[in-house]
């Protein structure tokens, strides 16, 4: 049997705008798009997204003299409704995924805080400001936390045919998602003497417990998943048989998206470390080691970075946070000549 010839699919070039990147909101573009596939992947992934994205949250609290949520708060301006309704804001980073506790003691005339909550070891607090109670003079609030992880909704949990419980628990409802906002829009590009391609605008806008490229990341991961079990036979190879010659690529000429080299940042690689605001011991290490740019950086290889002189696990962790903010990461292997002559086309 002769095997069957298809026609390749256009592949799209991405790229975040470094300009407005930040740990909480970002915009990714994705250009050219087969015609009508704009609409097909933008809504797909702003569904995923919403409602797809693991996050964690407080479902549970334990608060001292009270075993249900209609109660009052002896000492306290608010009732245990308007707390428990302060509660379901707080912003909780999981750096491990893993369910843990929180505790918070408030004793005298003090406005309690969100900072002032006392976390598991790898549970954070990133909106430290938020105000969960005011405590009269005499006052005293206790409030025991239990922070779970999960996907999209969550409606409280409350153990059938319990209306009190015997440790005094009150169930909440969760919103894990960390993801608040997204927004798309498809707009008409050109593709040689075609104008009928698509450009997809992706706005995502986070609690900034995770990065908007890490959470496109994940929603990505999340629809392949899904789809490849959708494949009842031998998958079509379309990523190889649609590779752009890289003839054919410099032959373009310099367009709105040359300005990147496969999504990065040209101005930002080139740049100094210091553009990146690394803690005084992490940057002084990399200055010491001989990395002065940011794309000497990103081409270290963690095995690499690693071995420099006094350089400890912690620095290793925010040098790779710091570089995930910019959609960027260790050993991305780039060549400064290439990117050079990028630039300098962009600026034809």
């Amino acid at each position: 049997m002769e095997k069957k010839t298809y026609r390749p699919l256009t592949i799209p070039k991405l790229s975040w705008d470094t300009k407005t990147l930040t740990t909480s909101n970002g915009q990714l573009t994705a250009q050219p798009l087969e015609p009508g596939f704009g609409i097909t992947l933008g809504n797909a992934l702003r569904r995923t997204l919403l409602g797809g994205i693991e996050g964690s949250a407080v479902t549970a609290v334990t608060i001292k003299g009270i075993n249900n949520e209609f109660s009052v708060l002896p000492g306290v301006v608010e009732d245990a409704m308007q707390v428990i309704l302060n509660i379901k804001e707080i912003v909780v980073r999981n750096n491990q995924g893993l369910s843990g506790k929180m505790s918070l003691t408030i004793q005298g005339e003090a406005t309690a805080t969100a900072g002032d909550i006392v976390t598991d070891e790898h549970l954070e607090i990133l909106n430290k400001e938020h105000v969960i109670a005011h405590v009269a003079a005499g006052g005293r609030l206790e409030i025991e936390f239990f922070v779970d992880t999960g996907r999209g909704y969550q409606a409280a949990l409350w153990p059938i045919g319990q209306a009190l419980q015997p440790d005094g628990r009150i169930y909440l409802d969760a919103m894990f998602s960390p993801v608040r906002k997204v927004a798309y829009e498809v707009q008409k590009t050109r593709v040689g003497d075609n104008i009928d391609y698509d450009k997809l605008v992706l706005t995502v806008n986070t609690d900034g417990t995770e990065t908007p490229v890490d959470v496109v990341n994940y929603a990505v991961s999340v629809i392949r998943t899904q789809l490849e079990h959708f494949l009842t036979s031998t998958e079509i190879p379309f990523n190889e048989i649609s590779a752009v010659p890289k003839e054919e690529l410099e032959a373009e000429g310099p367009t709105e998206d040359k300005e990147q080299l496969q999504g990065l940042p040209v101005d930002l690689l080139m740049k100094p470390i210091d553009a990146l605001e690394f803690s005084v011991r992490a940057h002084n290490c990399l200055i010491n080691a001989g990395i002065l740019r940011i794309i000497d950086l990103v081409n270290l290889s963690e095995d690499e970075l690693q071995k420099i002189k006094n350089f400890g696990r912690k620095s290793f962790e925010e040098v790779k946070e710091g570089l995930r903010q910019y959609g960027l990461s260790l050993g991305m292997n780039v060549d400064e000549a290439d990117l050079l002559k990028l630039k300098d086309k962009a600026k034809e």
